[in-house]
């Protein structure tokens, strides 16, 4: 077995690395909180929030009294030090956002996805041009954007380039990466949108603090990430959580991966359409966007008993789904998000809890929450935008490690 060598270099990276985490995740702390929070030493701390301070990334943000002796300063990541982006690639749009390091928005664009089929090229040009207008739009110079995260439908393979596998689209291996390299120098990071939703949640919204959680994406396709123990389980080309394509009903609706009977096909936006236009013999409004028929139909579950009929199977069908994310990976919380998940959630998840609770074993639920996403509908490309913030803290804001 190989060992490697552990430098000073090492040593003061991880350092600046731990620090540089709590202060971003944490908001305003003293140095002596840094100090107890992490284990490092007074000396430690200090030494290396000097260095932060000095290179503009940390800045003393006010004081709090102590206890008997001088007020302590305050501590916090320079939100101007630099900017990143989020990119939500949806399947039926596009939205493109530009924060600074606290995370606030700066500007946003929102592109509609028109096909069914979306070709590549066309969305990475979509991709492109929504980065060059936040940037434009915020009034920060490009060369202090620190990159770009870029959440997509599909399977993200990751490599030197990242490839997306997305077989309800038509994407088989797609380049996606490339094509957006093509027209932009900014780094780029690739990754699932539920993952990235998972992230923005576990760092600033329904899954802080847990350990163990699963957060499901419901939009037009259906999707998961899986956190245990800290870590997104990836599997072995980063296709788990594909929580929409597991069986529901053996040999039941087709789903437009090709099988049947697939969660997808039942939860899934267009899955819920197509059963109330099934029930109701009903045919959707050519010119209307999905988003604007499942609220339609969700109003009409007031006055309507198919509609009605349509939402209860739809909560029963997800509780079903949960009561399999509770069996097999026993988490402390399950988050549903994403912009279907939020209009279905917000009115039937009671009902979902009930079916859940009927369904999973009964000890694995009682230790189980399950709540809505608090990020809304901007959770995917908030958690896109953490990839470069991600990748700025790993490396402890060295350049070129």
């Amino acid at each position: 077995m190989k060992t490697q060598r552990t430098t000073v270099r090492d040593v003061r990276r991880t350092n600046r690395s731990v620090l540089l985490s709590k202060l971003f995740l944490d908001g305003r702390v003293s140095r002596l909180e840094l100090s107890r929070l992490t284990g490092l030493s007074a000396g430690t701390v200090s030494n290396v929030t000097g260095e932060l301070i000095d290179e503009g990334l940390v800045v003393e943000a006010g004081l709090v009294e102590s206890d008997g002796g001088r007020p302590r300063v305050l501590l916090a990541v320079d939100p101007r030090y630099g900017y990143v982006i989020g990119v939500d690639v949806g399947e039926t749009g596009i939205k493109v956002e530009l924060f600074d390091l606290s995370m606030r928005a700066l500007a946003t664009v929102d592109q509609p996805v028109d096909s069914a089929s979306p070709d590549p090229g066309k969305v990475a040009d979509l991709v492109v041009a929504g980065l060059r207008e936040v940037i434009a739009g915020a009034e920060v110079p490009a060369d202090r954007v620190l990159g770009a995260g870029i959440g997509v439908f599909g399977t993200v393979e990751q490599g030197p380039l990242a490839l997306v596998h997305a077989p309800t689209v038509g994407w088989d291996a797609v380049p996606l990466e490339a094509l957006v390299r093509a027209g932009t120098d900014l780094p780029l990071f690739f990754d699932n949108g539920a993952k990235t939703l998972g992230q923005a949640e576990m760092w600033f919204g329904a899954g802080r603090g847990a350990r163990h959680a699963v957060f499901v994406l419901v939009g037009s396709g259906v999707g998961a990430a899986i956190v245990t123990d800290g870590a997104t389980y990836r599997g072995t080309s980063s296709s788990a959580g594909e929580w929409g394509h597991t069986t529901i009903v053996y040999g039941g609706r087709p789903c437009r991966c090709g099988a049947r009977g697939c969660l997808e096909a039942y939860v899934g936006a267009e899955g819920v359409l197509d059963r109330f236009r099934e029930a109701s013999r009903r045919r959707a409004a050519p010119a209307a966007d999905e988003e604007s028929q499942l609220a339609a139909l969700i109003q009409a579950a007031d006055r309507s008993k198919t509609a009605a009929r349509v939402l209860d199977d739809t909560a029963g069908y997800l509780g079903a789904g949960i009561a399999n994310l509770v069996n097999l990976f026993n988490p402390e919380r399950i988050v549903l998000g994403g912009w279907a998940g939020l209009a279905l959630g917000s009115r039937l998840l009671p009902r979902i809890r009930e079916e859940a609770g009927a369904q999973a074993l009964a000890h694995p639920f009682g230790q189980t929450s399950i709540e809505l996403c608090r990020l809304g509908p901007d959770a995917v490309a908030v958690g896109a935008a953490t990839l470069p913030v991600a990748d700025l803290l790993a490396r402890g804001a060295r350049r070129g490690i």
